[in-house]
């Protein structure tokens, strides 16, 4: 009789592929902690370097390119900007919606308790900023974008954070990470409200009875992902059209999404254990041969994974690539290129600049550590395990790193194109500043754990996209 292969010498079979060995860097690349915040890193060097070289004017000419979908009557054309920051955008809106509703359900959000300290803070975060922004912009355009230096970028914020490896807390990572959350609600709960445009009620009631849909679809327990994608689709449509910007559908459309499973873990245990019996009953073949009653065993477990995994879970795990290495790295090409000429020194002097600078870096530390500190203060909640107030501070300065969701809302604040790029030059430089000042205080103030925190910390650590 022939001897079958044992797991570690199939294991070692798939590694020997030639395919696998072509895509191994591809996939260490994908998995490294600082792979996303990178990636978004280089997109920002090559969208300033392609804006300050000879090919600047191709740069600004494929962004104003207009690209148009044509269907019966129906006809929508835009930029190629614009097929960014409001299409491509809402695959990453759509994420944060999944990641909140997580949160809420089964997370940091989850309880009064484990919510009160990065809901508060994130609270101090957004108002301090605005505040600092105003003070220099009562008047005139410049006043609209005191929502600019509110948001946080949590895939920059971590990507920092991850930098120092082992010797930051997981406290204070779940610390930023809620933070960060609760800071992306904010931003949108901003744009809903104050970045909006002359509303179409039509249009806008389309897209909400399409949303209601959606939900009356999770009631009853439908879970097809491509019924989803459609009513999504057209509900962010809707939107487009209604003045409401169409992210915000998106975001919506994610808290419509199923987050329970058909089968629970006792149920899903005994149903894999009949069907690995049925199989070894069967028997498994050579490698890539299978025969159809081998084929309907596997296509069962399948079906076993499918009913036992919510689709919040799957459709987020599915869609966390896609937004880390395409959407965010395609958006910041798209978004930060700022053309750096004899008048950057000016453009420093300028209240937008100064406000959105100040606003990141000052008012984020200022507003997260001094709302944390009021909360831990009057009670109402507790530092997390193994965090003093140092990290705190070194966390309020990340969350200074506005990068993505500040690009986002100086598009929606400014008209001008002028005043976009002095915004930019604020973001950017509020963002490095932060960025450098929290990792130099958290490397300060931290200290290597023992070896066996360590390995724990690697277990326990949180996913971000």
């Amino acid at each position: 009789m022939e001897e079958r292969p044992s797991h570690a010498s199939h294991g070692q079979l798939l590694a020997s592929r030639p395919v696998d060995r072509l895509l191994a860097p591809l996939r260490a690349f994908s998995q490294h902690k600082l792979a996303g915040a990178g990636l978004l890193m280089l997109a920002t060097a090559v969208a300033l370097a392609w804006a300050n070289s000879p090919y600047a004017e191709h740069y600004e000419h494929l962004l104003h390119l207009d690209l148009g979908v044509e269907l019966g009557g129906f006809a929508l054309s835009k930029s190629l900007q614009h097929w960014i920051n409001d299409g491509l955008m809402g695959i990453f809106f759509f994420l944060v919606g999944l990641e909140i509703k997580r949160e809420v359900l089964v997370g940091e959000l989850s309880s009064r308790r484990k919510a009160t300290l990065p809901a508060v803070a994130a609270l101090g975060g957004m108002a301090v900023p605005a505040l600092i922004y105003f003070a220099l912009n009562r008047e005139g355009a410049a006043a609209a974008g005191w929502g600019i230096p509110m948001a946080t970028d949590i895939a920059f914020a971590l990507g920092v954070l991850a930098l120092l490896g082992s010797r930051v807390p997981i406290g204070l990572k779940v610390f930023l990470t809620a933070l960060a959350i609760v800071d992306d609600i904010g931003a949108v709960l901003v744009i809903a409200v104050f970045y909006t445009s002359d509303l179409s009620i039509v249009s806008l009631g389309i897209g909400l009875v399409l949303l209601a849909l959606s939900t009356g679809l999770n009631l009853i327990g439908g879970r097809s992902s491509v019924v989803y994608f459609i009513l999504g689709t057209l509900a962010w449509l809707a939107f487009l059209e209604s003045g409401v910007h169409a992210t915000i559908a998106a975001l919506l459309m994610a808290f419509t999404i199923p987050a329970s499973t058909r089968i629970d873990g006792a149920d899903f245990m005994t149903r894999m254990e009949l069907l690995m019996n049925r199989l070894r009953r069967l028997g498994v073949g050579a490698e890539g041969q299978t025969t159809g009653p081998q084929q309907a065993v596997f296509e069962q477990m399948n079906a076993v994974i499918d009913h036992a995994t919510a689709p919040l879970l799957r459709i987020e795990h599915a869609l966390a690539g896609l937004v880390t290495f395409v959407v965010l790295p395609i958006f910041a090409l798209a978004n930060a290129g700022v053309s750096i000429g004899a008048g950057l020194g000016d453009a420093f002097t300028s209240a937008p600049v100064l406000g959105i600078a100040l606003g990141l870096f000052a008012g984020k530390t200022i507003g997260i550590l001094g709302a944390s500190w009021l909360a831990v203060r009057v009670g109402l909640a507790d530092l997390p395990t193994q965090v003093r107030w140092p990290g705190i501070a070194g966390v309020a300065m990340l969350g200074g790193v506005g990068f993505t969701m500040a690009l986002f809302v100086a598009n929606l604040a400014f008209p001008n194109k002028d005043d976009v790029e002095l915004a930019k030059v604020g973001i950017l430089a509020g963002s490095m500043v932060s960025a450098l000042a929290g990792l130099a205080l958290l490397r300060a103030t931290l200290s290597p754990p023992a070896p066996s925190q360590a390995s724990e910390q690697a277990d326990d650590e949180p996913l971000a996209h």
